[in-house]
């Protein structure tokens, strides 16, 4: 899990880059830091905290945010018109569910490091040749 935190270190908050992929499917190394902004996903995803806090706000929205069929979170701007879900707070180890159709945004008041499984979508940043190592 080094690598994990090594990728999260040299990332800016909230980018989401990939660290592991299967077909469409991949895991993104996400450094939480202060305030998302908000995000609508079409599939379920799941956020493990790996290092830290992380306070996870959902919503669900009063109109479609995102095609059900798309692939991968989109970013929205603003608040989404909607319902408050909750929220979830996870610390190190604690996963959580992100709903398919639903709004969510992360906030951590220290830097803190979440691994999210989801499919690769417009915002997945693939930057193998920088933090794959070789021989």
């Amino acid at each position: 899990f080094s690598n994990i935190f090594e990728v999260a270190k040299h990332a800016t908050p909230y980018e989401k880059v990939a660290v592991a992929q299967n077909m469409e499917y991949v895991l993104e190394a996400i450094r939480a830091e202060g305030t998302s902004a908000w995000r609508a996903t079409p599939h379920d995803e799941f956020a493990l905290v790996m290092d830290g806090e992380v306070t996870v706000e959902l919503l669900d929205p009063a109109t479609p945010q995102v095609d059900p069929d798309a692939q991968g979170s989109i970013g929205l701007d603003g608040q989404p018109e909607g319902t408050p879900m909750g929220r979830l707070v996870l610390r190190r180890g604690h996963m959580g569910l992100l709903p398919a159709g639903r709004c969510y945004r992360f906030a951590a008041d220290r830097p803190s490091v979440i691994l999210l499984q989801t499919i690769a979508g417009p915002d997945t940043q693939f930057k193998w040749a920088e933090i794959c190592q070789t021989v």
